[in-house]
């Protein structure tokens, strides 16, 4: 075995730090975490690391599990609330960044010459795309650093269940809040809120042009969108009729980012204005509709509340969305019983998503799959900087950015409204394997760039990975493949032990 590996005596001594450290004479704090704990850890969470290990052992799983599925505010690194707390997106609310935007624009386009204009229009893109990365920066931050693992997950779940593209029209200033304030604090409550807030939220409303949706001008993209994605599935039972009756009912609920406040106070038959949204009753069908068999009858924003609510209790929606919620956390056709059980719990509890959970974690197919569960990207390059740097606090996720874009996976990048695929036919090419390996040599060999200030003369802290530590101990070296701790101990020099196991098969999966 090369000299550069953990001996023995090492892998004892870690292993006994994980279970607590604990001083001559004394117990540790709680017993050490079953192998299934374990690797239960390494699936609620973004990735094992030797501090969310240490967390759980410090209370014992189950306590760890319910303090996932409700958690108190995040207490995050002091760098991390720093780095976010410094970003436009958290210093400036969403209205007042869509008004600083739409006035640069107009003072774009206002500009005397073509050549200053084109200057002025190519600025306004670059802050738009800054505000974006910002979004996506702090998606990142929060999946590595925040202690509430299972909501940051639920909330990349839910943000690509409900998805928008940032990169359609002033989306870009308008995600970080989407994801902050319409997925985040909803991630593990109930789903009605959840359909509700995004609903509400203007990010939505543009993406799938329900900002165009008004009475003589019907526009049933969103409609159709929010039964076949959102909510009832696409065997939900509907029919093009509801899908027109939907329209009709979300006609007037649009958008205004001119920042000109609302005539009249809200009250029935005025505008009704919440941050960017805003509901038109001069644009707003007011008859009456027939939808999935409910009459509803004309009278403004209350409709749509009617709807989201037969929606959101509908029994297809329990179906289909337990569905989407096995296939993220369980297996890519995940059993059917199991389902049924979730669904079940969604309608017995009004779509609390924590209990919906809860069902899922405690049935014997969810111990079963665990290390099963082919890691799409997102879940590669995080769980990959997590083991890597534990709670060091990276300075640059602008690596991590490039390497989702080129396997294809961006937070809020996809295209089309439908969400990036969960499955693991969608990330297992060639191609892909390809990219993680050199993702692998990347973060293995310490030339990653993740430590590279963003400063206007980038310097870069030295930071090699110490991934012999005591996650790697304690929860991936015991489910190693001989073929794979056999390729470990070939390895030439530290920087190819680490790209080994970064690229090993046992790290795709979780």
């Amino acid at each position: 075995m090369p000299p550069f590996l953990p001996s023995r005596i090492a892998i004892l001594l870690a292993a006994a730090c994980v279970a607590g450290c604990a001083a001559p004479g004394q117990a540790p704090a709680h017993a050490p975490l079953t192998p299934t704990a374990v690797r239960e850890v390494n699936r609620v969470s973004w990735g094992i690391n030797t501090t969310s290990l240490r967390q759980a052992e410090s209370v014992g799983y189950a306590a760890w599990l319910r303090d996932q599925l409700h958690p108190r505010p995040a207490a995050l690194p002091a760098a991390v609330s720093a780095r976010i707390e410094a970003m436009t997106i958290t210093q400036k609310p969403m209205a007042q960044l869509a008004a600083d935007l739409a006035a640069r624009r107009r003072e774009a386009d206002a500009l005397p010459t073509e050549e200053e204009r084109d200057a002025g229009r190519r600025d306004y893109r670059q802050e738009l795309a800054r505000l974006g990365n910002e979004a996506r920066s702090r998606t990142l931050l929060m999946a590595l650093y925040s202690p509430n693992q299972l909501q940051e997950q639920m909330t990349w779940f839910w943000a690509n269940h409900f998805s928008v593209h940032m990169d359609k029209g002033m989306l870009r200033a308008l995600v970080g809040d989407y994801d902050e304030q319409a997925i985040r604090p909803h991630a593990l409550g109930h789903f009605r809120d959840l359909l509700r807030a995004t609903a509400h939220h203007p990010a939505m409303l543009l993406y799938l042009d329900n900002a165009q949706n008004a009475a003589g001008r019907i526009n049933e993209n969103y409609a159709r969108e929010l039964m076949e994605l959102h909510t009832l599935g696409v065997n939900g039972g509907y029919g093009q009729r509801d899908v027109q009756e939907l329209a009709r009912i979300l006609t007037g609920l649009g958008v205004n980012l001119t920042g000109e406040p609302p005539r009249g106070g809200g009250r029935q038959g005025e505008v009704v204005r919440a941050g960017l949204m805003e509901f038109r009753p001069g644009r707003h069908d007011p008859g009456d509709k027939t939808f999935l068999g409910h009459r509803i009858q004309g009278r403004g924003m209350a409709e749509i509340d009617e709807a989201l609510d037969l929606l959101a209790r509908h029994p297809a929606t329990a179906r289909f969305v337990s569905s989407k919620i096995a296939a993220y956390m369980l297996a890519d056709q995940p059993d059917p019983a199991v389902v049924e059980r979730m669904a079940r719990t969604f309608t017995a509890t009004d779509g609390d998503i924590a209990a919906v959970l809860q069902t899922l974690f405690a049935s014997p197919q969810y111990a079963a799959s665990l290390g099963r569960k082919f890691r799409d990207p997102m879940h590669y390059v995080v769980a990959s900087v997590r083991l890597a740097y534990d709670d060091t606090v990276i300075l640059n996720t602008q690596p991590m950015i490039n390497w989702l874009r080129r396997m294809g996976e961006l937070p809020y990048g996809r295209q089309t409204p439908d969400g990036y695929a969960l499955d693991e036919a969608a990330w297992s090419s060639p191609g892909q394997m390809a990219t993680r390996f050199e993702i692998a040599k990347a973060i293995g060999s310490g030339s990653a760039g993740l430590f590279r200030s963003d400063d206007p003369q980038p310097r870069e802290r030295p930071a090699f990975p110490q991934l012999s530590n005591p996650a790697f101990f304690q929860g991936l070296q015991p489910a190693l493949r001989p073929a794979t701790l056999q390729a470990l101990g070939q390895a030439g020099s530290p920087q190819e032990w680490n790209t080994l196991l970064l690229a090993s098969p046992e790290m795709m999966m979780r």
